[in-house]
């Protein structure tokens, strides 16, 4: 006789269904562990990093640009005139005088117009020299008939004054003695009338003089002014000095007002640094400075700040204070530094490879024993060429990474080999 055994698919599906939810809860508690675990620091050669130690004490601001030395006086020289390159006399680097030609220019046009102008001037001449003469010709026939005027005026009052007499004895009749009279006070009117003119005639003959004198004038400011476009033609240096370009060449057309030559004096220089625009803003006049010429340092002051910034650079001249050394010269290449100020008691470190003052910026600051460094954030404060200040973050005495960390972005920990 055969006995039922009892059903065991509901066990074995209850059995399966536990197993599937204990391994989903196995997977699920190692996922969240392996999420928890943080990642394997790299390794870091300790001879391949930059490590500096925080310390406390003086600190000097300063900022650093490259530059070049240039002449504090310089005299562009233009063509007066236009003109072709007949002749160069002195070639670059030589020393010239005040007088010295430099070269020579021609221009036949400008030669006839001196020409003409120099004749224009001696027609005037004579023109004003006939002029005067004729009028003292004139004054003096004026002078003489007023003379004679004077003289006829003179007998007619005498004339009248025997008339009167002669007719007061009855010896001619009072008609004659009127006659006589009338004719003197017309002489006497004729003879005002004379010296009016010729007083007239004097400032009509100044008037003419003058007209003639300004005109002349004007014919010898033309003339001067040819007469020095004519010897301008011959370029001089026009100060004492050496002869630092010439860009023009024998047979060239140059116009007017074209540059011909650049003289400098060699022994007034000054340093023209190029100062980044992120470091510009606290460079103030009269700070000192000290440029290095490859050959020796020279003391000097900012006597100007350009107001402009040109490629991401601010100019900034600096008159130099002492001596140059020798081989100095225009255009030599310089490293200049300038001193901000000097600060007596700062927190600091050496100024890291990134990271821009009054930032916040993530370094790697050394845990005791060395072996490991960990990420903080470090907020800077001013900076120098070769310091920054730490305002917080790191304390004194900490050692920090201060080369380009870059490559461990991804990390907040490194090991140190």
């Amino acid at each position: 006789m055969d006995i039922a055994r009892p059903s065991q698919a509901g066990k074995v599906r209850t059995r399966r269904l536990l197993l599937a939810g204990a391994g989903i809860a196995a997977v699920a508690v190692i996922s969240l562990g392996l999420s928890r675990l943080r990642p394997a620091a790299p390794t870091v050669e300790r001879s391949g990093v930059w490590i500096d130690t925080v310390h406390r004490g003086p600190m000097l601001r300063q900022v650093r640009g490259l530059g070049t030395l240039v002449p504090e006086e310089v005299r562009w020289i233009p063509a007066q005139s236009e003109g072709r390159v007949e002749r160069i006399r002195v070639q670059p680097g030589t020393v010239v005088q005040a007088d010295t030609i430099i070269l020579e220019l021609s221009n036949p046009q400008l030669d006839l117009e001196s020409l003409d102008a120099a004749w224009q001037l001696k027609s005037g001449e004579a023109e004003y020299v006939n002029l005067k003469v004729k009028l003292e010709s004139d004054r003096l026939d004026q002078q003489a008939a007023a003379a004679t005027v004077e003289a006829n005026q003179a007998q007619a009052r005498l004339q009248a004054d025997a008339d009167e007499i002669l007719a007061k004895e009855g010896l001619v009749s009072s008609l004659n003695s009127k006659i006589s009279q009338s004719k003197a006070d017309e002489m006497t009117t004729r003879l005002d009338l004379e010296r009016k003119r010729l007083a007239i005639s004097g400032e009509a003959d100044k008037a003419q003089l003058n007209v003639q004198e300004a005109r002349l004038e004007q014919l010898r400011a033309r003339a001067t002014l040819t007469r020095h476009k004519v010897e301008a033609l011959k370029v001089r240096s026009g100060i004492e000095g050496v002869l630092q370009q010439l860009p023009v060449e024998v047979g060239q057309q140059i116009a007017i007002g074209a540059t011909l030559a650049k003289v400098t004096v060699p022994g007034r220089l000054k340093a023209e640094l190029h100062i980044a625009e992120t470091q510009a803003k606290d460079i103030q006049l009269e700070q000192p400075a000290s440029i290095d010429t490859r050959n020796g340092l020279v003391s000097g002051k900012v006597t100007r700040i350009d107001p402009a910034v040109q490629n991401g650079t601010v100019k900034v001249d600096v008159a130099l204070q002492a001596p140059l050394p020798k081989g100095a010269r225009p255009d030599l290449s310089v490293d200049g530094t300038i001193e901000l100020e000097r600060l007596a008691d700062v927190l600091q470190v050496g100024r890291p490879a990134f990271g821009q003052e009054l930032a916040t910026v993530g370094l790697f600051r050394l845990e005791p024993g060395g072996s490991e460094a960990t990420r903080v954030q470090v907020k800077l404060g001013r900076s120098s060429v070769n310091l920054v200040e730490i305002v917080g973050g790191l304390k004194e005495g900490d050692q920090v990474i201060l080369s380009d960390t870059t490559a461990w972005d991804a990390f907040d920990r490194l090991r140190i080999k």
